[in-house]
Parts: structure tokens; C-alpha cells; sequence
């Protein structure tokens, strides 16, 4: 995880603002429930009248309203005219003492005005409340205290009602003025969060995409540098699955965690928050679909995450059999294997739809279910709402509000669970990713690397060399000692299997040797870094590989900022430039993937030239010069000693017409050295190397 979340720390600026933006996106959907309540209770309901306190009142009315309560500290939140008191500009808490001041006695007047025989006078009403015999109006004053918050306030609005048009107000006017100003409010709002979605959307996309990119490129960098054994244990087509798919994978999830993960508990957090201020006292239904939604998920993620680890690996057999199948066209075609390996790939196809199937059955659920416990939720939250509604305890517009609130936390849960969908895949591909990032190479570099000897330049030092493979119980190579002097030229020989190709590879440490020491240029290969120690040498392996692109590209690949002359040259040194010169592009002709559009020979040549044009101290050839006929084997085998004096040359090779030639030539059988010297000396003291020479050649050719 330590790679992963160093590539995360790149784009944690990035993250940081996706979450202030995810939270003002929230606040501002938050809010919109509140105007919409507002609309309907105030600008519907109570004809755009907000406050229980008058903007403009006669005197007459103020003057009763103060005698009912009072408290004639509510003159000094008015300015006296002839007729009217008109209020001063107030703060918020100001406007909210004057309308705790003037709630209860405006809609006791109201309600009052209704009973026979009310008159609305300041003198008779401060008479009536505190008359010994007759008290109904003082009891009925003080039951006004069972009627809730809500009721009282509307009873109340409702005689500011009254009294605006007695003073000259215009409902109408007014009505309109308010909703107008709320929905231009809601208006903006909206315009508002459709622009931090666009942003965050944009900015989220990109994140996923570039921690993909860095996610791949670090992937490809750690491969890059395997071993062997390291690329052996996890399977070539598991790699490739790991690389794409897998990665993927996270990015889709990552991108589904900025833009709606990340945004769910912020906006269900809220949403509950603003449902308890809401006071409809119905937050125990919330609490039931919560349950619900949590309890699905759990049954879900319980019955599907094994599937979801099932899936990587299937993904993983059939690339494995679509590369063998791609690789081994000419060899299926040969034997009629065409429908034999089509039931195969379909045999593994199968099984991926199956297990696909399968987990998508089982998520399949996930929305009809979600939306039965949405939709029974809203059910039930009206079923408790009808009788509150109907005692006055909770008004239309705080249960719309209401449910508005409760579809966000439920939504905010339905996001939640896509991450029960795409969260396990991801994680599982996660772990995938992790073992390979934290695969730590069992070829160790030193941190001190040792100076080169300028004086054994281009010197190759084998001493009681013992090598055998990773997992492998016998050795391949025992006891092996020699040395290539700067340059000369050595041929390797030997039988299929007796370690030819295993011994050139442990120059460049393809693979680590077991025992003994192998020096380069009078350093031990283990005591200095493999970039060092590869820049020296030039290897071109038994089967020739070349690089989409030009053949101008692959003769470059290591050495971009060779020239053209020195590329002619590499080009000519490995008997390349006569065909190549024949294309019409000539450098320029393009190469397909893997070289399958050049012949054998040509493939070998080009990869020759390749490794000629780096210039390097050590040339390796291992087995490749066995696609070449004889004249031209011998044609490159004499420009390299010609034009290449000062390097050393090493080739494996199985045709002693290859090997005659050499200053020294190593004979391998079963692991061990068996001979050693020129052509003439192991004919006379080796009889493998001879026998293998009158195998291939007339003695008289010897």
C-alpha cells in the first residue's frame, strides 16, 4: 500500500478540494428542502407572511396586544406615527424577541375576535382578562400555551393577516413579492450546484485517470525489472489482466468514490442533522430504512464477495489461453487443433459468464430492493404524518421538507451500496496490484557498487560457477571456470540441455548464480548495479524479438541519438542492409509486433544490428545465428571480427561450422566443462566435441 498511497499524496490537493466543493454541493441541497417548505407554509400558506410580528400596525391593535400581555417593551421595537406603528430595522435575534413577544396575544386576538360579544379595546380587554367573576377569556388566554408552536403561529399570522389589510397592505402584492424572491433564491441555487458538479466531475475524472496512469506506469516499471523468477510466479497473462483490468477496475472505483462515496455520508450526515431541527418527530422511520438498507447490503456483500475473487482469476485463464493461442497459431493450425482449442477458450468462457451471471443476479436485487424500502419509507412517513397534520401539530410544507431530507438519507445509503458492488472487485484487484508492487526482487543490488578496473576492460571471469534454477532440485551448471579476454571471441557447444543458453545468461544476471564468482571487467557482477553491469554488455537471445514500430526504431531502441551512418553501419556489420535497403521504405519500414512481418533470418539480423549499435564492451550471441544459412553465418561471424576488434564477442551456438573459428570454444555436457581451447586442440582431446563435429561435418572439412 506504501506505493499506492505515495501515488494518492500526488493528488492530495486535488482530493482535498473535491471535499470542500462535496460539502458546499451538500449545504446548497440541503438548503433547497427548506425553501421549498418555506414556499408552501409561508408563500402558499400564510400569503408570504414569514414572521408572527407586524411590519405595520394600527394603534389600536398594538395597544390591545400590549394590554393582553403586558409587555410594552414592544413599543420599543416600533416607530409611532399618526395612525400606525411601523417597525424599526431589527437584527435577527431582535426580530426573534418581538416575535416571542407578540405570538401569543396576536393570535389570542385573533381567535378571541370570533366569540360573542368580543370587543377589540385596549381598556375592556385589560377589564375582561382581569374580572373576578366573569375569567373565561384569562383561562382561554392560558390554554392557548397546549396548542403547540406550530398552531399558535399560524393563528397568529393569520391576524397579521388581518390587520395588513386594515392598514393597507396588498396580500396579493405581497404573496407574490415573497415566493418570487425564495424561488429566484432557488433559482441560483440550482444554477450554483449544476456548476460544483461540473467542476468536481471534472476534477474527479481526472484524478482516477492520472492515479490509473501512475498506477500503470509504476506496474510497468516494477516488471520492467523482474527476474525470471519473479515473472514465473505470477504468470505472464496474470500480469496483463493485473495491468489493465485490474487497474481498471480501481480507477472506475475511485472515480465512483470521489464523485458519489465521498458525497454520501456528507449529504446523509447533514440531512439528518436538519431532520432532527425539523421537529416532525418521525426520525425513528429513518432509523428503520437505515436498518434495512444495511442489514440488504450485508446479505449482499456476504453471498457475492467470493464470486468477486473468482472473477479476477477467470479473467486471468483466459488470457493466458487467448496469448497460447495467438502464439501457437502455426503450431494449432499444423495439427487441426482449431476446434479443440475453440472448446477450450469457450470451456473458460463459460465459466466467466457463469460466475458473471451469478454476481450480477445476485446485485440485480440490490435495486428493486432499494426502491421497495424508499417507497415504503414515504409510505409510512405519511401514514404517521396524517394524524399530525390533522391535530396541527406539523404543517405541508415541514412534511414535504421532511421527506425530502429522508429520500437524500436514503439516497445517500443507495450510493453507499454501489460501492458494495464495485468496492469488493476493487479491493480484491487492489491486493493484486499490491503483490506485485511489494514483490521484492530476490536479485539484490549493492548500495556501495564497486569502481570497474579500467585495466580489465571488457575482461569476462567465470570461477567455480554452480547454477541451478529457483525451483529446481539439481544444478544446471557445476564447477564452471574460464575466462574471455578483451577482444577475443568464445564459442559455447554442447548438446540441447547442457546449459549453454543457462551460462550466457548469468553474465548480465538474468539469473543469480548459486556458487562462485562471475567478474566483468574484474568487478563481481553481485558487487555493482545492474544498470552498470547491462550497460557493458549487448545480448541478443535465442528467439530473436523486435518492437512494434520502424526498423529504424529497433536498431535505435537503445541508442535513440545513434546516427543515421552508425546505424548503416551496425546494419551492414550484421548483413541487415541488403534487405533492408530493398523495402521501400528501407529504415522506415514497418516492423509488426514481435517481428512477424520479416522472415526468421531477417528477424535475427535486425536483432544483431540492434545490439551492435549500443556499443557496448561485451557482444553476447546466444543461438542466434541459427536462422541464417551458412554463407551468411560466416559473413557475420567475419564482419564482427573484422569491425568489432576491441569488443568481446561470446556466441552459443549448435553448428560447429559456427564455433570452428573462435579464439577459444568451451564444450558443455550435462552441466560441466568437458573441453576447452580452438577447433584443432578439441579435436584431438575431446572426443564430445569431435563426435559432435563428425555429426555435422566430413572430416576432410575438419
Amino acid at each position: 500500500m506504501k506505493v499506492i498511497g505515495r501515488i494518492l499524496r500526488k493528488y492530495l490537493f486535488a482530493i482535498i478540494l473535491i471535499v470542500i466543493l462535496l460539502f458546499i454541493q451538500a449545504q446548497c441541497d440541503l438548503k433547497l428542502p427548506e425553501y421549498t417548505s418555506n414556499i408552501i407554509n409561508v408563500g402558499i400558506q400564510s400569503k408570504g407572511v414569514e414572521y408572527a410580528y407586524f411590519e405595520k400596525v394600527t394603534k389600536k391593535k398594538l395597544d390591545s396586544i400590549v394590554a393582553v400581555s403586558g409587555e410594552t417593551k414592544i413599543y420599543d421595537f416600533y416607530t409611532e406615527d399618526s395612525e400606525t406603528y411601523t417597525i424599526k430595522k431589527l437584527s435577527k435575534d431582535e426580530k426573534k424577541e418581538l416575535e416571542s413577544l407578540l405570538i401569543k396575544p396576536t393570535a389570542f386576538i385573533y381567535l378571541a375576535s370570533f366569540q360573542e360579544g368580543f370587543v377589540l379595546d385596549s381598556t375592556a380587554l385589560t377589564f375582561m382578562m382581569s374580572n373576578e367573576v366573569d375569567r373565561t377569556l384569562a383561562e382561554f388566554y392560558s390554554s392557548l400555551d397546549n396548542l403547540g408552536d406550530t398552531m399558535l403561529k399560524q393563528y397568529a399570522i393569520q391576524g397579521i393577516q388581518d390587520e395588513y389589510k386594515n392598514v393597507g397592505i396588498n396580500l396579493d402584492e405581497y404573496q407574490m413579492s415573497y415566493l418570487f424572491k425564495v424561488g429566484g433564491l432557488m433559482l441560483l441555487l440550482t444554477v450554483f450546484v449544476a456548476i460544483i458538479i461540473i467542476i468536481n466531475s471534472f476534477i474527479s475524472a481526472r484524478v482516477a485517470a492520472s492515479f490509473g496512469y501512475d498506477l500503470r506506469e509504476e506496474m510497468v516499471r516494477k516488471i520492467t525489472y523482474f527476474t525470471n523468477e519473479d515473472v514465473n510466479k505470477f504468470n505472464t497473462s496474470s500480469l496483463i489482466t493485473r495491468c489493465t483490468n485490474d487497474i481498471s477496475q480501481i480507477q472506475m472505483a475511485l472515480t465512483l468514490f470521489l464523485r458519489l462515496v465521498l458525497f454520501a455520508p456528507i449529504m446523509g450526515i447533514g440531512a439528518v442533522i436538519k431532520l432532527m431541527g425539523n421537529k416532525a418527530g418521525m426520525t425513528w422511520v429513518i432509523a428503520a430504512a437505515i436498518g434495512a438498507i444495511v442489514l440488504l447490503v450485508m446479505i449482499l456483500l456476504f453471498v457475492a464477495l467470493p464470486k468477486f475473487r473468482m472473477i479476477q482469476k477467470l479473467i486471468d485463464r483466459i488470457n493466458q489461453i487467448v496469448r497460447e493461442q495467438l502464439n501457437g497459431i502455426p503450431v494449432v493450425r499444423a495439427f487441426s487443433n482449431e476446434e479443440l482449442e475453440t472448446d477450450r477458450f469457450n470451456s473458460a468462457n463459460d465459466d466467466l459468464m457463469k460466475v458473471n451471471l451469478f454476481t450480477n443476479k445476485i446485485m440485480a436485487w440490490l435495486s428493486p430492493a432499494m426502491t421497495i424500502i424508499m417507497n415504503g419509507t414515504m409510505i409510512l412517513v405519511y401514514w404517521v404524518a396524517l394524524s399530525k397534520i390533522d391535530n396541527g401539530t406539523l404543517q405541508v410544507g415541514t412534511l414535504t421538507a421532511f421527506l425530502t431530507y429522508t429520500m437524500h438519507i436514503i439516497m445517500s445509503f443507495m450510493m453507499l451500496s454501489m460501492l458494495s458492488i464495485m468496492g469488493p472487485r476493487a479491493m480484491i484487484s487492489l491486493n493484486r496490484i499490491n503483490e506485485v508492487l511489494n514483490t521484492a526482487s530476490k536479485m539484490k543490488e549493492v548500495k556501495v557498487p564497486a569502481d570497474y578496473s579500467k585495466s580489465k576492460r571488457g575482461l569476462v571471469e567465470f570461477k567455480n560457477v554452480s547454477f541451478k534454477f529457483p525451483d529446481g532440485s539439481d544444478y544446471v551448471l557445476k564447477d564452471i571456470t574460464f575466462t574471455v579476454k578483451k577482444g577475443t571471441t568464445t564459442a559455447i557447444i554442447g548438446a540441447t540441455g547442457s546449459g549453454k543458453s543457462a551460462l550466457v545468461k548469468l553474465i548480465p544476471r538474468l539469473f543469480d548464480i548459486s556458487k562462485g564468482e562471475i567478474l566483468v571487467n574484474g568487478v563481481d557482477v553481485k558487487k555493482t548495479k545492474l544498470k552498470d553491469l547491462r550497460d557493458l554488455i549487448s545480448y541478443v537471445p535465442q528467439k530473436g524479438y523486435l518492437f512494434s514500430g520502424t526498423v529504424e526504431s529497433n536498431i535505435k531502441l537503445n541508442n535513440p541519438h545513434l546516427s543515421d551512418e552508425e546505424m548503416v553501419k551496425a546494419a551492414e556489420v550484421a548483413c541487415a542492409k541488403d534487405f533492408i535497403e530493398e523495402k521501400r521504405k528501407k529504415y522506415k519500414f514497418e516492423i509488426a509486433q514481435g517481428g512477424n512481418n520479416v522472415s526468421g533470418g531477417q528477424r535475427q539480423r535486425l536483432c544483431i544490428a540492434r545490439a551492435i549499435a549500443k556499443n557496448a564492451d561485451i557482444l553476447i550471441l546466444d543461438d542466434s545465428l541459427s536462422a541464417l544459412d551458412y554463407k551468411t553465418d560466416s559473413l557475420v561471424r567475419k564482419n564482427l571480427n573484422k569491425k568489432l576488434k576491441d569488443v568481446t564477442k561470446i556466441i552459443v551456438a549448435q553448428r560447429v561450422a559456427t564455433v570452428m573459428n573462435a579464439d577459444q570454444i568451451i564444450v558443455l555436457d550435462n552441466g560441466k566443462i568437458v573441453g576447452k581451447g580452438t577447433h584443432k586442440d578439441l579435436l584431438k582431446k575431446c572426443p564430445i566435441y569431435k563426435q559432435i563435429a563428425l555429426s555435422q561435418l566430413r572430416e576432410e572439412e575438419l
